[in-house]
């Protein structure tokens, strides 16, 4: 009996094959597919033509006031006269790919040391509130790996006031921001380069904030708090 059901199967299975064809074979006319796989889907590419719009265009222009994902609204004079955005870096192009310290984190062949401008105010308090957005749900608030995503199965987070991270330098963060590493996924193409750099001079101020001494505090802070 089960000598029949094979040479039965082997019968159909030729049987199908002839009447439908290999996958890439041409026929005359369209053939039958069963299982199309999305081969053809009824979408509009970018840039080409349509005949749904009555501009023949595909593409279709942006709502008006609308900003593309990681970028900054654009500058604009406030009725004071003064201008809505920060200044310095923040004045550059958002996102780019240039090869120097800036967009690299490297100086040469290097890791490179060193914030590439002034960290203002405004700055670290950028900075602050890009972590918060999207390094704490992992790292925590005080950067000790204990964020919330701990406590749902996530492991290997980095605490970044381990020594190895004190001492890494800050290119090499800049590009674990930019590039991602182990389980920590890439942020470089939502978070724009200036706020790449807020963001590890926060880090650093919280290193900062955990290996701090007396020593560190101006002395006249000192004698204002009673402390030698």
């Amino acid at each position: 009996m089960l000598k029949y059901f094979f040479i039965l199967f082997a019968f159909i299975v030729a049987a199908v094959v002839a009447l439908a064809g290999f996958r890439g074979h041409f026929f005359k006319s369209p053939p039958i597919e069963l299982f199309p796989d999305m081969d053809r889907q009824p979408k509009v590419k970018a840039q080409k033509p349509s005949d749904f719009y009555a501009n023949g265009a595909g593409t279709r222009l942006p709502v008006e006031g609308t900003v593309p994902l990681g970028y900054a609204m654009p500058e604009h004079k406030e009725v004071d006269g003064s201008c809505g955005e920060m200044q310095g870096p923040y004045r550059q192009i958002r996102f780019s790919a240039a090869p120097d310290y800036f967009n690299t984190g490297k100086m040469g062949d290097q890791w490179g040391d060193g914030l590439p401008f002034e960290i203002t105010p405004e700055i670290m308090a950028r900075g602050q509130e890009r972590f918060g957005i999207y390094c704490a749900v992992c790292h925590g608030a005080t950067g000790e790996g204990n964020g919330i995503t701990s406590k749902y199965g996530i492991v290997g987070i980095a605490n970044l006031h381990q020594e190895r991270l004190l001492k890494m330098a800050d290119g090499e963060i800049f590009n674990t921001i930019t590039h991602g590493k182990n389980t920590m996924s890439a942020y470089g193409y939502k978070v724009q380069v200036p706020d790449r750099w807020a963001i590890l001079a926060y880090i650093r101020a919280l290193q900062r904030s955990q290996q701090g001494t007396v020593a560190d505090v101006p002395a006249s802070e000192r004698t204002k708090l009673g402390v030698q």
